[in-house]
Parts: C-alpha cells; sequence; structure tokens
C-alpha cells in the first residue's frame, strides 16, 4: 500500500494507492496506531477517486525528520577521508551508540519536483539518498520513503561540530514521493540508486543496498525512542551507502533522482 498528499485548491488531502481517503483524514491519526490497528483501519476505509492534483512531501507541519550517519561503510571511509579528525567517524562506526541527529521540522520538508538548495558559504555539496523510515507513536516501523539529506562535505570536514550547519538549512531535506507502507522485515534488502544529471547527461551514478548497512533498522528506531517521545511518530533518515567522490559538488541547475525500493525522488538544485 502506497501513502501519498496532495493539493487541490485550497483543499489537502491523502489518497492510498492514488484514491483519495476522507476528509480530515491526517498521518497523525494512522501514526498514533499500532501497526496491525493502522493496516486494518486503511483496510477498510472508504476511498474515493483522487482529484487532480499537486503533489505535496508525504509529511505534515508537526512531523520531526532525524537521521542517522555512519551507518554504511562507504559513509564512514568518505567522512573520514574529508575531516581533520577522521578517527571520530571510526569510532562512531564501531561504537554501540549509532549518530542520531535532528534535520528538519516537517514544514521544512521539499517533495517530489521541488527544489532542494546547496549552502552559498559552501563550495563543496553532496546529495545523500537514504531510506527514510516511517515509525509510529510506539516506535514500530510502518513504512518508509526515499529521502535526500542533503549535506555540504566542507562546512563538516572543517570540524564535526558544524554538523548542524553542515545537514540543517533551508532546502536540505527532501522526502517522497509517497509512503510505501512495510514492515521491518521487508526492508532488510531493498535497493538504494542515485543518478545526478547536469545539462541533460549524467555525470554521477550510484547504487547500494539495505543489506550494507553496519545496523539495523529496529536497532536505528530503538535509539531514537531511547529517551524521545514521538506523540504522532517521527521520520528517521537511516545514512548513506553512496557518497559522490571528490572533488565532485552539486552544482545550480543539477536533477537529482534518488531511488528507494519502490519509491523515487526527484529534485533540481537551487
Amino acid at each position: 500500500m502506497r501513502l501519498s498528499r496532495h493539493a487541490a485548491g485550497n483543499d489537502v488531502f491523502w489518497a492510498l494507492n492514488n484514491e483519495a481517503l476522507p476528509p480530515g483524514f491526517t498521518l497523525a491519526i494512522l501514526l498514533g496506531m499500532r501497526r496491525n490497528d493502522m493496516l486494518e483501519v486503511l483496510a477498510a476505509v472508504p476511498r474515493a477517486a483522487a482529484p487532480q492534483s499537486a503533489l505535496l512531501p508525504p509529511v505534515e507541519t508537526g512531523y520531526e525528520v532525524w537521521a542517522c550517519g555512519v551507518t554504511y561503510l562507504r559513509s564512514r571511509v568518505e567522512r573520514e577521508s574529508e575531516s581533520t579528525v577522521a578517527d571520530v567517524y571510526a569510532k562512531v562506526y564501531e561504537a554501540a551508540r549509532p549518530e542520531i541527529f535532528f534535520k528538519a521540522t516537517g514544514g521544512r520538508v521539499v517533495g517530489h519536483g521541488d527544489q532542494i538548495r546547496i549552502r552559498k558559504d559552501s563550495d563543496w555539496n553532496v546529495p545523500e539518498p537514504e531510506l527514510t523510515l516511517v515509525i509510529n507513536r510506539y516506535g514500530e516501523i510502518v513504512g518508509y520513503t526515499a529521502g535526500n539529506d542533503v549535506s555540504s562535505r566542507s562546512i563538516e570536514g572543517e570540524n564535526p561540530l558544524y554538523l548542524p550547519q553542515a545537514k540543517t538549512y533551508d532546502g536540505s531535506c527532501a522526502l517522497g514521493a509517497s509512503i510505501h507502507l512495510a514492515g521491518e522485515e521487508d526492508l532488510a534488502d531493498l535497493p538504494i540508486d542515485l543518478i545526478i544529471r547536469r545539462a541533460g547527461a549524467d555525470v554521477f551514478r550510484g547504487e547500494a543496498r539495505t543489506s550494507q548497512m553496519k545496523r539495523t533498522f529496529g536497532e536505528l528506531a530503538a535509539y531514537l525512542y531511547r529517551e524521545t517521545s514521538f506523540p504522532i511518530g517521527t521520520f528517521a533518515m537511516t545514512g548513506t551507502g553512496i557518497v559522490p567522490a571528490a572533488p565532485f559538488t552539486l552544482e545550480r541547475g543539477d536533477e537529482v533522482e534518488i531511488t528507494v525500493g519502490a519509491v523515487t525522488l526527484i529534485n533540481s538544485v537551487a
């Protein structure tokens, strides 16, 4: 089952498999339920033909998006290469506790077809394609979407304490195009693909699989929820196994296409 969020005139609605759900339906209602109850409700809820509409990010304003880092060996290697304090990343890759940081509020997330941004004060910027977990209030994984954790490698490389500036700014977080409902058991070996196009030509292609992760999705969700409550659920980016090698950097006008399992996210760069 696939959930998507749409705007038709002044109305915003959710759709299940491209059929409109009833007015007043929100993601918060679903993620306030246990996973099994959520699936039963979705199977029974009445649906109607969806009107012509524009696609919105599959996240509501009140949500938070968090992110995890150094969960793939590739990410560890690239972050070590850019940093003046390389052993920080080796230590967190081997540690019991994962790296988890705040990425964006729901209102700052851009969706499929929208523009992501690179910072004006950075000369080395990359997309980071990531499977993004959708987690209910009880810490249960109920689905996933495609995410782009746009990052400034030059800023974080200067000092790891600059990570919030390298990772969290306007246009740095993209999600979409939809939420694919699935449990953790369905996510163990999904393909992740990245294509970057410039002036109509491919300038980078990369691929990874979630089976290459150092950590499990359940482990990441458990650490995120360990001392933090999410009454309406949350979204969690799970790290990247694809990082364009130096000296590649995004440029204005590039197109970034990310496919995670059954979900594709395309954005242009501003």
